[in-house]
This record gives C-alpha cells, sequence and structure tokens, in this order.
C-alpha cells in the first residue's frame, strides 16, 4: 500500500511502448464503488473475491503492464496464475510508508493502528510476494522514474 504500483506501473508501460492496466480499478469499475466502500458494505472476502476476478480477467485479457493491488497475492490461484510471468514486487519499508502516505489516507485494512497494521500486513504478505517475484525493487528514497528505471534493468527489459 502507498508503494507507487500505480504511477510506477504507468511509467513502465509508457517506458515499454505498452499498455497499463491496474486490478484495483477495473473493480472499482466494474462495481461503481472504491474499494474502501466494498470492504465496509460487503467485507474482506467479497473484494478478495473480485480482486481474484479481476487479476484473472487482466492476466487473460491484457499483454501490456498489469498493477495488482497488495491483497492480490494471498490467493494460492492467483499466485498460480503469476508463475511464469515477469513479477515486480516493489518493496518499500514502514518508515518510507508514512512518509508517502502518513498511514491516515483512506485504507481498509488500516483503519486501526495503522503502523502496527501496516508492520503485521508485511510480515504476512512479504514471503508471498517474494514467491510470486522474479525481482525486488526497493522504492525507499526513490523517485518513481528511479523506480521504474531500476525496474527495467532488475527484469532485463529493453525500453522503446
Amino acid at each position: 500500500m502507498g508503494v507507487g504500483k500505480s504511477t510506477v506501473g504507468r511509467l513502465l508501460a509508457e517506458r515499454l511502448g505498452a499498455g497499463y492496466r491496474d486490478t484495483d480499478e477495473d473493480i472499482v469499475a466494474a462495481g461503481g464503488r472504491t474499494i474502501a466502500e466494498i470492504f465496509v458494505d460487503d467485507g474482506e472476502a467479497a473484494f478478495r473475491a473480485l480482486e481474484k476476478a479481476a487479476v484473472r480477467a487482466a492476466l487473460a485479457e491484457h499483454r501490456g503492464v498489469v498493477a495488482l493491488g497488495g491483497g492480490a497475492v494471498l490467493d494460492a490461484d492467483t499466485r498460480a496464475l503469476l508463475a511464469g510471468q515477469r513479477v515486480l514486487y516493489l518493496s518499500m519499508e514502514v518508515e518510507e510508508a508514512v512518509k508517502r502516505t502518513g498511514l491516515n489516507v483512506a485504507r481498509p485494512l488500516l483503519a486501526v493502528n495503522p503502523r502496527k497494521q501496516w508492520r503485521e500486513l508485511m510480515e504476512a504478505r512479504r514471503h508471498l510476494y517474494e514467491e510470486v517475484a522474479t525481482a525486488v525493487v526497493a522504492t525507499d528514497g526513490r523517485t518513481p522514474e528511479e523506480v521504474a528505471q531500476a525496474a527495467l534493468d532488475a527484469l532485463e527489459l529493453k525500453q522503446v
């Protein structure tokens, strides 16, 4: 959360001359509600089902850069779909997350004690991110442009 996946994803797509798709944006567009509203109205399980379907559709239909929500890797079927794909894990430490978001934005999973919850989420998810990742790029203290270049280098991709 707040790592810059949308910004970096768009930059990567631009540099690669490819399309960009964000599964969180797909969910919002399809449902006409924000992710926070889905969480509040329907619960996390309902959101995760929508997320799983959105990731499956994006990977089947889109050949460019696809940005996934931070919890997408929680689903084993989604992790299986990512096998064999070039997957970039943008990493960030809690101190950077505080600087970027203040941990006070509308993040449903961080509603109470955001620093503690952010750490707990990362402890629970980091191994899954690393499991599916082809490459890991730290975003701490870097501009989106620097992260995008590091991603191209790490994934051994050439810009157009």
